[in-house]
């Protein structure tokens, strides 16, 4: 009897010791600032979400073309990545359901019977047995096991939230970069048809003037050699407008067809003007939540295998109804119930828990790295693309100046040609009117790299809700 009071007292002092030791795997996960980066992001999570913030805007608010919206809706509602990243959330869902349902009791009925006969009697009748048993058993958690479990499969759930939001982001930036590459290249598609045309006529205009004898074949032909030069280069945009109209059509998860997009089709450009960008706005990117989620989740796992070291507490009850008692059958039948508890104290393992430790710690490092890498990435991001996005208008600013002058440029030395006056040449007229092509073309581009470098800020900043 002594002995029996020993162990249980001894038992009793193990719990009781395991639970003054283990206070650290029923803390939840807290947002680390164990660096000013990390201190930082820490206070900007506190703060209040700026609604008026480029990245918040919603992307209707931002893309307000009625034919780019329409095309995002059908991206968003289609699209195969972002279905795949939505069942992704389901099935993160269904985990953390199951994680929840842990807590209960696991009940199962296993009703089963059978019959016996000695041949050596023939006159014995067959002697049925049977049993209807229903086992219940459950798991009292006292040391976080399926708590820790439950916390990692939330924020796993969390974190495929912040990935459909990027992938949904990515969608919406995709198809707004595809349209107006398409706008882009329909609008160099129209600048060097008419400029052939054009050029056409300048090659008739240096036949006549030879047959005047003012120019010689040398102009003739250097003429008609830039002219099916330009036809060239029509193919080759036609081309990548063949090929950016697929790409819409991938976006969209249609069959390669061609989309009707205005060459005019132009984003309407904020006012944005400021050397940083707050943390705040960095942190409403789903990669950086993301990232942390992925940091929370490796600590719910380091927390799941401190809690292996300490015991185990299952409790069962077996009940039921059967005429087997013993070795003996009885008719007609009883019920019966049993209760038992047990727990299991891990001892040694083979190592196997240490090793699960250290394995978890390791991976709880290297989430914080990506974190931490993750957040400094994104603040490069949002740099390069605002700098890009002003340097941009500048650039813009400037090819349309200089495609206006080379313009005049074209029809003074066209002019002068004609007149035969101030020393004007037939080569001035080719660099003047090669020049202006050059300009146009540029000039339709930087657009293009205006409206691109502003749907990657947005891009950057999270936007795409």
């Amino acid at each position: 009897m002594k002995i029996r009071k020993s162990i249980i007292a001894a038992s009793a002092l193990a719990i009781s010791m395991a639970g003054l030791s283990s206070c650290n795997i029923y803390k939840k996960y807290e947002t680390p600032d164990n660096t000013p980066m990390m201190s930082d992001y820490k206070q900007a999570l506190e703060q209040q979400v700026d609604s008026s913030a480029f990245g918040n805007l919603r992307w209707q608010e931002v893309f307000t073309d009625p034919v780019l919206a329409s095309l995002i809706e059908q991206a968003l509602a289609n699209n195969t990545n972002l279905r795949n990243a939505k069942l992704n959330v389901d099935i993160a869902h269904a985990q953390l359901k199951g994680a929840k349902l842990s807590y209960l009791p696991s009940v199962a009925l296993a009703p089963s019977g059978q019959g016996s006969k000695f041949f050596t009697n023939p006159s014995q009748s067959m002697s049925w047995s049977y049993n209807i048993p229903l086992s219940v058993s459950w798991e009292i958690d006292v040391f976080a096991k399926l708590l820790n479990s439950k916390r990692g499969a939330q924020a796993s759930y969390e974190m495929t939230q912040a990935y459909e939001q990027a992938t949904r982001s990515q969608i919406i930036a995709g198809v707004a970069n595809c349209y107006y590459a398409i706008a882009m290249l329909q609008a160099q598609l129209e600048v060097s048809r008419s400029t052939a045309a054009l050029w056409q006529e300048s090659v008739q205009t240096m036949k006549d003037l030879k047959e005047a004898g003012r120019l010689n074949e040398v102009a003739v032909v250097q003429s008609e050699a830039q002219y099916y030069g330009i036809l060239s280069s029509i193919t080759d945009i036609e081309v990548s407008l063949h090929e950016m109209n697929n790409t819409m059509s991938l976006l969209l998860n249609v069959m390669p067809q061609h989309w009707s997009i205005p060459a005019s089709a132009a984003l309407n450009v904020p006012a944005i003007a400021r050397e940083s960008i707050p943390m705040r706005e960095l942190a409403s990117r789903p990669d950086v939540a993301a990232a942390e989620r992925n940091l929370a989740v490796a600590y719910y796992s380091t927390n799941s295998a401190r809690a292996a070291f300490y015991p185990g507490l299952n409790i069962t009850a077996n009940g039921g109804f059967t005429n087997l008692l013993g070795s003996m059958i009885m008719n007609p039948g009883k019920f019966f119930i049993n209760l038992a508890g047990s727990l299991t104290v891990p001892l040694f393992s083979r190592g196997q828990n240490i090793a699960r430790l250290e394995a978890a710690k390791a991976q709880q490092q290297q989430a914080m790295n990506n974190f931490e890498y993750t957040l400094l990435s994104a603040s490069a991001e949002v740099s390069d693309a605002l700098t890009l996005f002003e340097k941009s208008v500048e650039k813009r600013a400037a090819l349309d100046i200089q495609a206006s002058k080379l313009s005049n440029a074209v029809d003074y030395t066209q002019e002068l040609l004609k007149l035969g006056t101030y020393g004007t040449t037939y080569l001035d007229v080719l660099t003047a009117q090669q020049g202006l092509l050059q300009a146009q073309i540029s000039s339709i581009t930087a657009q293009n790299a205006q409206n691109r470098a502003l749907i990657n800020l947005y891009q950057a900043l999270g936007g795409g809700r």
